[in-house]
């Protein structure tokens, strides 16, 4: 396919383009961008270009990260507000402290009394406006320092909550401990907190396990290139242009 072959100019990059990367797992967003601009400016020349992301991925998730260049990180904020749109999987019955599978599991529950029917009930319960506390295992700061400082050390900050927006939460598979899911939320949308808060509601446990972004805003996880396109080849011509 010809647009793949497409390469821009130095000036071209400085006006701003978009480009879509499916994040591999164990990669920081980080990490995806330092590698986009490398490329970039190896191709172009550039030794100043601005190349910034819309919306951290975790490295245990997968999925759609979105890369602006030059003017286009501008709209970054506004790429940010929008809503996203995930999949993943829950194991039921053990919780983690950082409520996926960076750290080990710390307790285990019951899920006997778990049944079709209940979680339909708990699903529909999360759908709206509600309030949801970070996971202390967050970059978020307070008092100065990122809250895995906090947690990493065996400290217990207080941690207000946040009104976030969930649009769609449907359990599209079940076969106990695992649930896989699907959800459509809100910017500062923790999908680990809602894991933890669907275990405790089912008056069980949960942590996430599997996690990918197939959405944000009008933008899709299907017009998004591989790292590995970027990575084996010393140019950009595998990396598709959106926006």
């Amino acid at each position: 396919m010809d647009f793949f072959k497409k390469k821009y100019t130095a000036l071209e990059l400085i006006e701003g383009q978009v480009f879509l990367i499916d994040k591999p797992l164990g990669w920081t967003s980080f990490q995806v961008v330092n590698k986009i601009r490398w490329h970039l400016k190896n191709q172009t020349g550039l030794k100043n270009l601005k190349v910034g992301h819309a919306g951290t991925l975790d490295p245990l998730a997968t999925g759609l990260l979105i890369i602006c260049t030059g003017k286009k990180t501008k709209t970054i904020s506004t790429l940010q507000d929008s809503e996203k749109e995930y999949t993943g999987s829950f194991h039921l019955g053990a919780t983690t402290p950082s409520y996926d599978q960076e750290t080990e599991v710390n307790a285990r529950y019951s899920i006997n009394h778990i049944n079709d029917e209940i979680i339909e009930r708990i699903t529909k319960s999360f759908k709206g406006e509600i309030l949801q506390f970070p996971p202390v295992f967050s970059a978020l700061k307070k008092n100065g320092k990122r809250l895995y400082e906090y947690a990493r050390r065996g400290e217990t900050p207080k941690i207000e909550p946040r009104t976030i927006k969930i649009s769609l939460f449907e359990i599209t598979y079940v076969r106990l401990p695992v649930v896989n899911f699907i959800v459509r939320c809100s910017k500062g949308t923790y999908i680990r907190s809602l894991a933890f808060d669907f275990g405790k509601a089912l008056n069980s446990g949960a942590y996430l396990i599997k996690l990918k972004r197939t959405k944000s805003g009008d933008y899709k996880i299907r017009d998004a290139f591989s790292m590995e396109s970027v990575v084996n080849k010393n140019s950009i011509e595998n990396i598709r242009k959106k926006g």
